[in-house]
């Protein structure tokens, strides 16, 4: 059923008519930081809204997150180049979603890979608008097949995280209308999107939330967009300018810029009451299309497969990238008496990055869970990080910390006045990585007592989240003291991006009571802190870890070496500095190579990094942050199940290859000066051979191109047949892409089109690509035009191995 076209419009008439002119205001402005207020006259219910991108989070975020479903990260997603997975995994997220009472996903993140050290690169799906848009309309449908909104987001420019609330995206409209509004357009037009969150950022000028000519004149009125305009939170800063641009619900709430405000301009005139209306309009719209209108029909069912877990396990798979392989893979378990699994990654694994998308799961396999599994117990696994590159410790767990005063597992946070009264205490569970307090009147000083459990002796670690200045109390020793302070007043640089500072302490085995002083930041315009805590057990140094490791590899049949990132590495609201992994992976990767040849290295990370030792192991996988079952997911492509996927984005040889390194603004203006050229367009134009290019991965198969045809025009479209056939002992997967460019080179290859095909050792397959008239055109002064003139479709492996061609006639 097509939900779009089952509202009753007339129904959502007579219930908007029911409204009275400051319902209709308050229902534009949320009712808190999640939910819309409900609307009893309009039997309108609350309406729940809830990130994210890798699952629903629900409607809260921090210490009391409840537990959800942890999908793989986007940029896994979009490397499977499948849109039925992509459709699968939408589904997924939506039915949980309803299981959660969530009505709209803030998903998917359609911004592009424009640079790679864009923080938020794991969230987005390509670096190609193509890849991007058919990932993504497969995505939202299948959300809203659940009956749960899908939100694209950001629209549009929000490709950096630098300044991101202030930044100017200087775009010119040839590169904004063939490049970064594709993904958009296809969401709106294609998969019928319910819900387009605007960006934080500005467009050649104006701010996104008030930037009449993108939300009403090409949004709205040019696409036909019928659905909900939702600020991203806290961007909306005007009343009239927002209300009169296009933006219909400015969150979070209940404080903001329309409110009251927004009454006083409907009733002076300045805002006319019909726009007022328009805006409900939608959001009765989207009521009706979610179930929280009274009298309508609620989506269908709701129950999650009981196969859940296994499918995003098989999701994982299917983005996995084999980027080399000297026959160590498949790993074969009955040929192995001991594998060393090595590396940082290893031990303490990447599930997520961070930010808003953060989701906590009930349980994320690890790597080592998943060689237990696929080696069987006649295999032994020793563990080593080998080096500590990570920025921050875990969460101090209930295990570790108890609570003196009620012996529960967790702390006792006390809140007193500046001259020491006590005037409140609770208890907390530190098991998050931070959790809100609200600070409340009078309160200068939060003191966190408690029982730390300690198993072995050494110097163990401490580490504090948090604004302001923190003072560490062991028995005996002199109290260390450490001070941060927040620049301006960016409550989402806080929460998504909080400084840490660990604590460095000698202590034996057995309890030690523990005090933490905390004098909060106070000249911050909201009434709340973080405060997080985390620990490690005693380790040694780097070299002597490393040492560690290189002798494991030394003895062992096969390594498995797990380096990567983290979500502190990649997140929400920063960018990244470089494209080298923290701390001494490299080194770590080079000496345990060199120890044992049979080395198979992991890279558990969301965006790309130079990997200068790329040619020394044997096999190098890209696992990208593959959601809660990746270490399932990792095992099984080890061990011999068909590794999917294909680069969406193009891997640098060296830090100075990217055409686009940086994504900080100057004077606030972010100059796309680049135009259409990034990723591997851009490679093409400069010449520069990448590392590993767009489309590449491996099969554990072989595969061969046998012949290509091309029918069709550019105003009927093309379609493009390829055959390729199974040359291998394997039944396995190929992703065929096409590409088209004019015959003179006065431009870089084009994806125009890819399918998957599977087949059997020895057996061929026919793949049709269908190139509609939309992907043969080019954005000039007088708007779309047709390409005319010779050109040429390639066809192959990735943009780098194209071995067949035919020339289209194109007008």
């Amino acid at each position: 059923m097509n939900r779009q076209q089952s509202v009753d419009e007339a129904d959502l008439t007579r219930r908007l008519d029911a409204m009275s002119l400051k319902e209709k205001v308050t229902l534009l402005t949320g009712g808190d930081a999640w939910t819309l207020t409900p609307v009893v006259a309009a039997g309108l219910a609350s309406i729940a809204l809830s990130d994210g991108p890798v699952g629903p989070r629900g409607t809260s975020f921090g210490g009391d997150t409840p537990p959800s479903l942890l999908f793989p990260s986007p940029s896994s997603l979009s490397a499977a180049w499948d849109e039925d997975s992509a459709y699968e995994t939408g589904r997924l997220m939506g039915l949980k979603a309803r299981e959660m009472g969530i009505h709209v996903l803030l998903a998917p993140t359609v911004n592009l890979h424009r640079s790679p050290l864009g923080g938020r690169h794991f969230e987005c799906f390509s670096e190609d608008p193509l890849l991007t848009a058919r990932t993504a309309v497969g995505f939202i449908k299948g959300v809203q097949s659940a009956g749960v909104a899908a939100t694209v987001k950001h629209f549009v420019g929000n490709d950096s995280e630098t300044e991101r609330m202030t930044y100017d995206a200087r775009i010119d409209e040839q590169t904004l209308r063939e490049t970064y509004l594709p993904p958009f357009e296809a969401a709106v037009r294609e998969a019928g999107v319910w819900a387009v969150m605007a960006a934080y950022n500005s467009v050649n000028g104006t701010t996104m939330t008030e930037h009449r000519e993108l939300l009403s004149g090409v949004l709205k009125d040019e696409w036909d967009f019928d659905g909900v305009v939702v600020s991203d939170w806290q961007a909306a800063r005007s009343t009239e300018a927002s209300a009169m641009a296009g933006l219909d619900l400015v969150m979070p709430g209940p404080e903001g810029p329309w409110g009251e405000a927004l009454m006083a301009a409907v009733e002076q005139g300045q805002v006319p009451e019909a726009l007022v209306d328009d805006k409900v309009r939608r959001i009765l719209r989207l009521a009706a299309r979610t179930g929280a209108l009274d009298g309508v029909d609620s989506p269908g069912p709701s129950a999650l497969p009981a196969d859940v877990r296994d499918r995003i396990r098989d999701l994982a798979v299917l983005g996995t990238v084999l980027l080399r392989n000297d026959g160590l893979l498949p790993l074969r378990p009955a040929s192995l008496r001991k594998v060393a699994l090595i590396g940082p990654n290893a031990v303490r694994f990447a599930a997520q990055g961070g930010g808003s998308a953060h989701v906590t799961p009930e349980h994320v396999v690890t790597p080592l869970e998943g060689l237990r599994r696929a080696l069987g117990d006649d295999v032994e696994i020793t563990v080593h990080s080998g080096v500590f590159p990570h920025a921050k410790l875990l969460p101090l767990g209930g295990g570790v910390a108890t609570d003196p005063v009620t012996g529960e597992p967790g702390v006792r946070l006390e809140h007193r006045a500046a001259d020491g009264v006590l005037l409140s205490d609770e208890h907390k569970d530190p098991a998050a990585l931070w959790f809100p307090v609200i600070l409340g009147e009078g309160v200068e000083e939060l003191v966190v007592q408690t029982r730390l459990r300690l198993t072995e002796g050494g110097t163990h670690r401490l580490s504090v989240i948090g604004a302001g200045r923190f003072t560490f109390y062991v028995p005996g020793q002199t109290p260390q003291t450490h001070e941060y302070l927040q620049d301006g007043d960016d409550i989402g640089a806080l929460l998504l991006n909080p400084p840490s500072h660990t604590f460095v302490f000698p202590a034996g085995k057995g309890d030690i009571d523990v005090q933490l002083r905390f004098h909060p930041q106070r000249n911050l315009p909201y009434p709340v802190t973080l405060l997080g805590l985390g620990y490690d057990v005693p380790r040694g140094t780097d070299d002597e870890e490393l040492e560690a490791a290189v002798a494991a590899a030394a003895e062992a049949d096969a390594v498995v070496l797990v380096v990567g990132s983290d979500a502190d590495t990649e997140a929400e609201s920063v960018d990244r500095t470089t494209l080298a992994l923290r701390g001494r992976q490299d080194e770590l990767v080079e000496r345990v190579c060199a120890a044992n040849p049979r080395t198979a290295v992991v890279i558990n990370a969301g965006a790309p990094f130079v990997l200068p030792w790329a040619e020394r192991p044997a096999a190098l996988l890209w696992s990208w942050f593959p959601g809660q079952e990746g270490g399932d997911a990792i095992a099984d492509v080890l061990t011999g199940t068909e590794p999917g996927g294909r680069l969406p984005t193009t891997f640098p040889a060296a830090e100075a290859d990217p055409p686009v390194l940086f994504t900080r603004p100057a004077d606030g203006v972010l100059e796309y000066a680049e135009g259409p050229f990034i990723g591997h367009w851009a490679y093409a134009k400069a010449g520069t051979t990448p590392l590993f290019a767009f489309g590449h991965g491996l099969s554990y198969t072989s595969w061969g191109y046998e012949s290509v045809s091309v029918d069709g025009d550019a105003v009927e479209g093309l379609v493009v047949r390829v055959v390729v056939r199974n040359t291998g002992q394997r039944t396995g997967r190929e992703v065929v892409q096409a590409y088209l460019e004019p015959m003179d080179g006065s431009e870089p290859l084009r994806l125009i089109g890819y399918a998957g095909v599977e087949a059997a050792p020895g057996d061929s397959a026919t793949v049709t690509l269908t190139v509609g008239p939309d992907r043969l055109t080019t954005w000039t002064d007088v708007g779309w035009a047709l390409r005319s003139g010779p050109h040429r479709v390639s066809v192959g492996r990735s943009v780098a191995d194209l071995p067949l061609t035919a020339e289209p006639v194109l007008g």
